[in-house]
């Protein structure tokens, strides 16, 4: 062979070699470059997993909890925590799962964990009043917890996002907390999004994709626009209006799944108008569920007889009420109420509510506006306040009637949370003020029932009285809405929690 040919072999062999390693190294940048933007519906200033109510952290792959919810059948199981029990329901011990790093490469042991909860419960009356720990202990990764009294479903209170574990020995928790999770913040603009880049430790896996970021707009119409537009690839609730173009989009799927959340006519009891019963009732007489359902939410809910949906064992067969604009009436007669030239008055004083509500779920103004207007056929003043973070405002201020806010019911397959939060005397979410020693007695009761099906006839009980009382009104069940582009996600799952959102699983084409 002659030098000439040889030299045209060896030149096309390098030519593909390469061409090869080209191919190679771009599919790896391929890999290495994988990433999606999710843009939620709540902003938050803070990513402190113990404090923030929007549970940006969680969702966001950033923290972990000891326990797991299983959103297919409601049942906890393992997750940062590989087993626990107890004899007597008030002595726990949790085995923690070996190997396990934070973010920053330290391991995960009893000790992180005994102080990543004792500065949950520190910082969180909320959190220390759920967990009601009386004493933590730690050796290796055996967690020895006391709690206050015989507590069968304290476990279930370890899937709450707040009780996310983290590295409490670095100090920046409001832009970089430290967690266990398949991503790691790489940086924060609070309001704005937080930036995620993968944690190669990860215990279960590192993450497919390489970059993440959770972004926020409370507008909901500017939420579709973002995915229409190519700037977000996961859109969680979408305007309703916008659910028919954007289904009409190569490669958008749109998703709607039934959820454990109800939106609610939270009721002020310290005000004196609501404690008296006719009004509360004629409040929730006035609630025209069915068309609220339709016409807001465009039939994506189910209509709310209580806070739990129909297919939970604990929600009842509540007794039929009195609806609608005459039966209000009726109730406000009752109260001593009448109709004096379009106003109604009792002692020559008008009845005027201050009705609070929020733009981060895009219904609840439109609820609040839909019950304004019936209201006012009967000569009541609704004076509609905006909001930004209703559980601060409500916690904070008492300057008000009515809220309409919405709330998790049942997120663990079990009707103790909402009950212990809402009702109960020192309930992190009782915004209504409820102090009512035969509704907190039935509280204590169910705290103390390990035996499920004792357990849910309990609740309905719990649920009844309640609805009897109507201490708050219950309007809708509303479907959780997620738009994303399918040509491009994989493996995006639409949790009825709405818990976990940026997964190690989660990945693009």
């Amino acid at each position: 062979m002659s030098r000439k040919y040889q030299s045209i072999i060896i030149l096309c062999l390098t030519f593909f070699v390469l061409a090869a390693c080209a191919k190679e190294s771009s599919k790896e940048q391929g890999r290495g470059g994988k990433e999606v933007n999710l843009l939620f519906n709540f902003a938050t200033g803070s990513l402190d997993p113990n404090v923030d109510t929007s549970y940006v952290s969680l969702r966001a792959g950033i923290t972990e909890t000891l326990v797991h919810l299983n959103d297919k059948d409601s049942t906890i199981e393992p997750w940062l925590a590989k087993s626990w029990s107890s004899k007597d329901g008030q002595l726990w011990e949790f085995e923690l799962r070996d190997g396990v790093t934070f973010q920053n490469g330290k391991k995960m042991d009893g000790q992180a964990v005994k102080a990543s909860l004792e500065r949950a419960m520190k910082d969180s009356l909320a959190i220390k009043n759920a967990l009601r720990i009386e004493s933590i202990t730690a050796k290796g990764n055996t967690l020895t917890i006391k709690t206050e009294g015989p507590f069968p479903e304290f476990p279930s209170e370890l899937v709450h996002p707040n009780t996310s574990i983290m590295d409490v020995t670095e100090s920046d928790f409001m832009n970089k907390p430290i967690g266990t999770g398949p991503f790691a913040v790489s940086k924060f603009t609070p309001g704005t999004a937080v930036d995620l880049i993968r944690y190669e430790a990860y215990w279960n896996g590192a993450a497919k994709l390489a970059k993440a970021r959770f972004s926020f707009n409370e507008d909901a119409n500017a939420r579709s626009l973002a995915l229409e537009s190519g700037d977000a690839d996961i859109v969680f609730r979408p305007e309703v209006e916008s659910l028919e173009s954007l289904e009409a989009i190569d490669g958008v799927k749109v998703e709607s799944t039934s959820t454990f959340r109800v939106h609610q006519m939270t009721m002020n009891l310290e005000r004196k108008a609501l404690q008296d019963i006719n009004v509360r009732k004629a409040i929730d007489a006035l609630i025209d569920r069915s068309t609220i359902a339709e016409t807001i939410l465009h039939g994506h809910a189910e209509v709310a007889k209580g806070p739990f949906p129909s297919t939970f064992s604990f929600a009842p067969d509540y007794p039929e009420k009195g609806k609608g604009m005459e039966a209000a009436r009726s109730f406000l007669e009752q109260a001593g109420y009448q109709e004096v030239n379009e106003v109604m008055q009792k002692d020559g004083k008008p009845l005027t509510f201050t009705l609070l509500t929020y733009s981060s779920r895009a219904d609840l103004p439109l609820i609040a506006q839909v019950f304004q207007s019936d209201a006012g056929q009967l000569g009541i003043d609704v004076d509609i306040k905006q909001i930004e973070i209703p559980e601060e405002y409500m916690a904070t201020n008492r300057d008000w009637d009515l809220t309409t806010y919405s709330n998790l019911t049942a997120p663990r397959g079990d009707a103790g949370y909402y009950l212990n939060a809402t009702y109960h005397p020192n309930g992190a979410l009782n915004f209504s003020g409820a102090d009512d020693d035969h509704l907190t007695e039935m509280i204590d009761e169910l705290n103390m029932t390990v035996e499920q099906e004792k357990r849910s006839d309990i609740a309905e009980d719990i649920a009844l009285y309640v609805d009897e009382q109507v201490y708050n009104s219950f309007i809708l069940h509303p479907n959780t809405l997620v738009a994303y582009d399918a040509a491009k996600v994989k493996n995006w799952v639409t949790s009825r929690s709405e818990y976990y959102m940026l997964t190690n699983e989660l990945d693009v084409k």
